[in-house]
């Protein structure tokens, strides 16, 4: 299988070393010089292009599947629908109109897009409600990941990934530290990201749908942060109840989303396609976390 995957930074490079040591045939795509050295460096073929620049993107070889992964880097709703609608459909258009068209499309989405169901459980038959600009332009991606590719004859897959953490992204230091407010945490360990997308690829399942990529257990974020903090052999950090951290006058407005949207996401569909966990829980996820935070104090 040749895949070309748009936008290869986090999940991707990651997505592409799995891809690769299984022997298919990978290409991944940055717009930036660093980018390209870190594809490189992973072990494939990179290839320096704007996702938004259907030149630019001449220069990707044929593939069998695309995986769109780029990234608006944490900037607004601009900038998001500038790389997720017009990016994307730039992408789809283009490798749509080629003679030897990909079959398969991959979008990762954001579980953002569900909005608040006050700790409910929410699945991929759950409405979504997008409470923000941004939300709603991962939204309409989804739909353009979907209908638009149709439209080429291309099967468009959308993995809609709850928070993601790993190396670099553990963020130990703002649960030890907190305060950390009440509500749930819906996590998927980046290598189980980069694994469901591979997965989904390899067996040809979900073809023309949505599956939410996250762990077995939404977890209480109270309880998650004190079993850090115990097993990194810490204190148990501040907590503070919703109300107090909404009272808070200093409160971001990207920090009060967050809070206001509480929900705990199920992945009953992810497995019952057949994709094991390599990290089932934050329990095993952060274990190489925690033993080099307890190497660093005892250095």
């Amino acid at each position: 299988m040749r895949v070309a995957i748009l936008g290869c930074g986090y999940v991707g490079l990651e997505l592409g070393r799995q891809l690769t040591a299984a022997g298919h045939e990978v290409v991944g795509v940055r717009r930036s010089d660093d980018g390209v050295a870190a594809i490189e460096d992973a072990g494939f073929e990179a290839v320096q292009a704007n996702v938004t620049d259907a030149d630019a993107l001449s220069a990707v070889p044929d593939a069998d599947a695309v995986v769109f992964a780029a990234s608006s880097g944490g900037r607004g709703a601009d900038a998001a629908r500038e790389v997720y609608v017009d990016g994307l459909r730039t992408a789809i258009d283009h490798f749509g109109a080629r003679e030897d068209a990909p079959d398969r499309l991959v979008y990762t989405s954001s579980t953002g897009v569900y909005g608040d169901h006050d700790g409910a459980f929410v699945d991929e038959s759950t409405r979504i409600e997008p409470t923000t600009e941004k939300t709603e332009v991962l939204a309409e991606a989804e739909r353009i990941a979907r209908e638009h590719a149709a439209e080429h004859g291309i099967d468009g897959t959308v993995a809609r990934f709850s928070g993601l953490y790993g190396p670099e992204r553990y963020r130990l230091q703002r649960y030890l530290d907190g305060p950390v407010t009440e509500g749930y945490l819906n996590m998927v360990h980046r290598d189980d990201a980069a694994g469901a997308v591979a997965y989904l690829l390899g067996e040809d399942l979900a073809r023309d749908g949505v599956v939410l990529v996250t762990d077995d257990e939404p977890a209480p974020k109270w309880d998650f942060a004190d079993w850090l903090a115990e097993r990194c052999g810490e204190s148990a950090p501040p907590k503070r109840t919703k109300a107090e951290r909404l009272d808070d006058p200093d409160l971001s407005a990207a920090a009060r989303r967050r809070i206001e949207t509480s929900k705990r996401c199920s992945n009953d569909r992810l497995r019952s396609l057949g994709y094991d966990l390599v990290y089932p829980t934050y329990r095993e996820g952060y274990r190489d976390a925690i033993d080099a935070y307890r190497a660093g104090k005892s250095d």
